[in-house]
């Protein structure tokens, strides 16, 4: 019987990708606007494969763009870019639709809710927070609870421990095969692969799943 459900955060429950997207296109406008000297599009280019590099959660990620394209940190610039990133930021960090109502739905039905997320633990509140449905979770899992990210078995044994359940009594449910699918079924937690969140370009091992959504409504069928 299931007792709890966990979830990524990132393509999961959030549309990371077009939330990142719409931020950096704004940054990068504002950089420009305060005298940078290049293409939007090599500006943009810059800074995914800086993120490819660093990290999707590099928070010093415009500080090397700096560096990387005026050889400096140019201060003006750069509180230009932070500031447009963060206006953005605000109206574009929203939940996939249906989201909320899932959440309820699962909540009705006397279940624990979960998030693992690779993100630092703080980051993962702050968008649980910002989209409003922080309430619905018992327990959040960020990098820094355990130094190790998916699919270490590790941040897995974390919420185990903290939603006192068994694996066998959880379902997890993630947008990234190699790491959310990978991680969880390797302690004997029933796995659910999130189809709609994940990006064919991205390289990633297809792991088999014990379930697969299209959408995240469809969880609620899974769980009856």
């Amino acid at each position: 019987m299931i007792k709890a459900v966990i979830f990524d955060l990132d393509n999961t429950l959030i549309d990371f990708m077009k939330f990142k997207e719409v931020c950096c296109s704004e940054a990068i406008n504002a950089m420009i606007d305060a005298g940078l000297n290049i293409p939007k599009k090599k500006g943009m280019e810059i800074l995914y494969e800086l993120y490819s590099k660093f990290g999707m959660e590099d928070h010093t990620v415009f500080q090397k763009f700096l560096k990387k394209t005026v050889g400096k940190v140019d201060y003006r610039k750069l509180a230009y870019a932070i500031n447009a990133y963060r206006m953005a930021r605000i109206g574009v960090l929203t939940p996939f639709p249906g989201t909320k109502r899932t959440l309820i739905k699962l909540k009705e039905k006397g279940l624990k809710l979960a998030v693992v997320s690779d993100a630092p633990k703080l980051k993962a509140w702050i968008r649980l927070s910002a989209m409003k449905i922080d309430d619905f979770f018992d327990a959040v899992v960020g990098l820094e609870d355990t130094g190790r990210a998916k699919p270490s078995r590790m941040p897995f044994r974390a919420v185990l421990k903290e939603l006192k359940v068994k694996p066998s009594e959880c379902l997890m449910v993630g947008d990234m095969p190699s790491k959310d699918i990978k991680g969880a079924h390797a302690l004997g937690i029933k796995t659910c692969f999130a189809k709609y969140g994940f990006l064919t370009h991205r390289q990633d091992k297809i792991t088999k799943s014990d379930f697969v959504i299209d959408k995240i409504e469809d969880l609620v069928n899974i769980i009856e």
